[in-house]
């Protein structure tokens, strides 16, 4: 669905403001990797210039998605230290991202910082009833990768009266916009949060994410199985995003979860790594193009028999459950993965064992426990 009078941009003081917190937490990350850390980062340079060719929010014609192994808890923000400093204070050329609302999102001081910072509230299934693939805020980040979305959607809220002013509540609106200009949406149908994707500046923004969807450090530097959510980030936008597989290591070394008191103090003097891959989307002709038009074959089926039109991140339940839809997100989780295995064999390392990319390998592990697993490995959940 094409956007309808979608407005510019947040107000000043909301951009000052996420210009600050971006700023500040490169600036802190790229001191750490370089400061008190030593960091070596390969592909940076294609990275840039694919940046410089998005600096013109008006031109782009299509979003970014970055995605890497999760290895720990400082991962974002600390690899965005990679970058140069000039990249930092600039938000809309710089990562959205997914971050876990009982973490990030407990009280309106910490919705305002992570908000401000880009990161968009998550609900995960081990811990709210809210989670999963089709939650609200997924809708958010395939709209964010896509062209503006309508301000007259259903999904969308353009009064901010609702919000709980308590600071215990984790809502938030942009308290400088007029209400006829404050667009939001709610992750459970009771909170609410801004909804960027509604702004002409978020256009085909960049999401960085991590499938894994969580902290997995192994001494082989294995992965964990991907979750399906990637699969829609790359199938729903309207148009192909770039993608970008990246492999990072080290920062497990500085934050490992085997560590002892004090457990909130990165350590120093490790060594760490950001690997930046080639781009597998774009207007390239790659699997995930076939894939999408897969996709798009199996969307125009569904709405001829059952629908007039939907908007972009909205799915009826043929196109959420459907076998042929199944079985898409799962072909694409596992090339996705494959892209990021290659930079991992770049690196250097070994092929894994493909068991490691088994949902079923994992099972045996316990679900959803925390802590050292019995191949040695650390798990977290973020």
């Amino acid at each position: 669905m094409a956007a309808a009078n979608p407005s510019s941009q947040p107000s000043l003081p909301w951009r000052v403001g996420s210009s600050i917190v971006m700023g500040v937490a490169g600036a802190l990350s790229r001191l750490a990797l370089f400061g008190a850390n030593t960091t070596e980062v390969h592909g940076l340079d294609h990275f840039l210039e694919l940046l410089e060719q998005r600096r013109d929010v008006e031109n782009r014609k299509r979003g970014l998605i970055t995605v890497s192994n999760h290895i720990s808890v400082i991962d974002d923000p600390l690899i965005w230290g990679s970058l140069p400093f000039r990249y930092h204070f600039n938000p809309k050329n710089h990562r959205w991202s997914l971050g876990s609302y009982d973490i990030c999102f407990k009280n309106k001081i910490w919705s305002s910082f992570f908000t401000l910072g880009q990161v968009l509230p998550t609900h995960r299934t081990a811990h709210s009833e809210f989670g999963g693939l089709f939650q609200p805020t997924l809708r958010e980040a395939v709209r964010l990768l896509s062209r503006p979305q309508s301000t007259a959607s259903p999904l969308v809220h353009r009064s901010s009266s609702s919000a709980d002013p308590s600071p215990l509540s984790p809502d938030l609106v942009d308290p400088f916009s007029s209400p006829s200009h404050t667009y939001t949406y709610s992750t459970n149908g009771v909170d609410i949060f801004p909804a960027p994707s509604s702004y002409n500046s978020r256009r085909y923004s960049w999401l960085h994410i991590f499938p894994e969807g969580r902290v997995h450090q192994h001494a082989q530097k294995t992965m964990r199985y991907l979750k399906w959510g990637v699969a829609r980030l790359i199938l729903e936008p309207d148009v192909c995003p770039d993608i970008i597989p990246m492999w990072i290591e080290g920062s497990d070394q500085i934050m490992h979860e085997s560590r002892t008191w004090p457990r909130f103090v990165p350590r120093v003097n490790k060594k760490c790594g950001v690997w930046f891959g080639e781009n597998v989307g774009g207007d390239g002709n790659t699997v995930f193009h076939e894939l999408r038009k897969k996709w798009q074959k199996l969307v125009a089926d569904s709405l001829g028999k059952n629908e007039e039109g939907m908007e972009v991140g909205v799915l009826n339940g043929e196109l959420q459950y459907g076998p042929e839809a199944v079985e898409l997100r799962e072909e694409c989780t596992r090339q996705i993965r494959g892209e990021i295995l290659k930079i991992r064999r770049l690196r250097g390392l070994p092929d894994e064992d493909p068991k490691e990319g088994l949902v079923e390998t994992w099972r045996e592990e316990g679900g959803n426990r925390e802590g050292k697993m019995d191949d040695g490995s650390w798990v977290k959940d973020t």
